[in-house]
C-alpha cells in the first residue's frame, strides 16, 4: 500500500512538473504584441501600443469566429501563407472560450461576435496576406495608449467584470477618460496551469500622447 501511494505521488509530481514545463514553453515561445510602458497608476499600467494589423470577422459565436480566423493564419489566404499566432488573446463580452492568441473580439449590438487576430509585427498593411474567405477581412489599428490591469488564474465573467470596475474607478480618480469598452487580454493557451496564466483587462485612454 505504501509503495502504491509513493508511486502515485511520484507520478503526480511528474505530471505537475510536465504541466508547468509546458506552461513555461508555450508562454515564452509565443510572440507578444509590443508596447511601451509609460507609467503606473495605483496598479494600473499605461502602455503605448504601435500600429498593428489585424484580421477580423463577425460570426454568431466566438467558436465560429475563432475557427474562421484560425483557418486564415493556417493558409486560407491569397498567399497560402502559414502565419504564426501571437499573444495576447483579446475578447470583449461574455461567452469566453479557450483560445490561443492573438484575438480581439467584441459585440456588435446583436447576438453576433466580432473577433480579430493580431498579425505578427513583421506584417504591415501592405504585406499582410489577403483573406480568401469573404467573411474575413484585414484592418489596421492606429497607435494608441491603453490602461491595463493584470490578474492570474481563470477569467470567468464575474472576475473580469470586477477587474473592469476597478480599472475604470482608477482611471476616474486619475482624471483619465476611457475610450470604448474594456477588453480582456489572455496570454496563454488552454493547457497552461491556471496559476501561471497572465490575464489583463485593458481600455484605450483618451488624450494621451
Amino acid at each position: 500500500m505504501q509503495r502504491r501511494t509513493k508511486a502515485a505521488l511520484v507520478g503526480g509530481g511528474a505530471l505537475l512538473a510536465g504541466w508547468i514545463t509546458w506552461g513555461l514553453y508555450s508562454t515564452r515561445s509565443a510572440e507578444s504584441v509590443p508596447y511601451e510602458r509609460l507609467e503606473t497608476l495605483d496598479g494600473v499600467e499605461l502602455r503605448r501600443y504601435p500600429e498593428t494589423v489585424l484580421v477580423e470577422t463577425t460570426a454568431p459565436d466566438q467558436r465560429t469566429a475563432f475557427r474562421r480566423l484560425f483557418r486564415y493564419i493556417s493558409g486560407e489566404n491569397a498567399g497560402s501563407e502559414s502565419i504564426a499566432m501571437t499573444a495576447p488573446v483579446e475578447t470583449q463580452g461574455s461567452e469566453s472560450i479557450a483560445m490561443t492568441g492573438p484575438v480581439q473580439s467584441g459585440t456588435t449590438g446583436s447576438e453576433d461576435v466580432q473577433m480579430a487576430f493580431y498579425l505578427p509585427a513583421a506584417y504591415s498593411p501592405d504585406t499582410a496576406p489577403v483573406p480568401t474567405d469573404q467573411t474575413v477581412s484585414l484592418r489596421t489599428e492606429p497607435a494608441k495608449t491603453m490602461a491595463v490591469t493584470r490578474f492570474s488564474w481563470y477569467a470567468p465573467d464575474w472576475r473580469v467584470e470586477r477587474q473592469e470596475r476597478d480599472l475604470l474607478s482608477t482611471l476616474d480618480a486619475a482624471g483619465l477618460d476611457p475610450v470604448g469598452e474594456p477588453v480582456l487580454l489572455r496570454y496563454n493557451d488552454p493547457w497552461t496551469p491556471p496559476f501561471m496564466r497572465r490575464n489583463e483587462v485593458a481600455v484605450e485612454v483618451a488624450g494621451s500622447p
